[in-house]
């Protein structure tokens, strides 16, 4: 199914068409952004951002390549953004990817009113995503965390941990 974000058509898949259908617009909406990046449309990537977005690295400073990419400082040819996982958590939309052993990514996206508004990106950076509300007295949960680096290519490698807490 076909849905319009900011004058731009993303993909909802048939199936989940009955779900959350806010989260699934959102998730569309990231998947689009990465799809205009992989084949360089950089109009409508400039549509899918709100014009004051907030960011955040945490890696080494060398590996900001999506930023350079989003302000057109260098090229998609320098580093390729392909997700191998694109989930809802909350309200954030985690993509996670990776290269080899040489580099490991985790975006967090957050998108407002069909716009990208905040964008958190962890590089080389092993991220554990935990729910840290008290919670409701009638759900007992055990286990908080809602989301955990998957890098397949990097069981072995040592990378510092972050955990964001929402």
């Amino acid at each position: 199914m076909a849905a319009k974000f900011n004058n731009i058509e993303t993909q909802v898949p048939e199936s989940d068409t009955d779900m959350n259908i806010p989260g699934i617009q959102t998730q569309a909406i990231v998947q689009s952004l990465y799809s205009a990046l992989a084949h360089g449309d950089m109009d409508t990537v400039s549509k899918l951002l709100a014009s004051d977005l907030e960011w955040w690295f945490h890696g080494p400073p060398k590996c900001q390549y999506m930023m350079k990419l989003l302000t057109g400082e260098s090229s998609q040819a320098t580093f390729k953004f392909e997700p191998r996982s694109i989930d809802m958590v909350g309200d954030s939309v985690i993509a996670e990817g990776w290269e080899g052993a040489k580099a490991y990514w985790v975006h967090v996206w957050t998108v407002k009113d069909g716009l990208i508004t905040q964008f958190r990106e962890y590089f080389n950076t092993w991220l554990t995503v935990r729910d840290l509300r008290p919670p409701r007295w009638e759900i007992r949960q055990v286990n908080h965390t809602l989301w955990q680096s998957q890098p397949r290519d990097l069981a072995r490698r040592s990378l510092p941990g972050v955990l964001l807490a929402i």
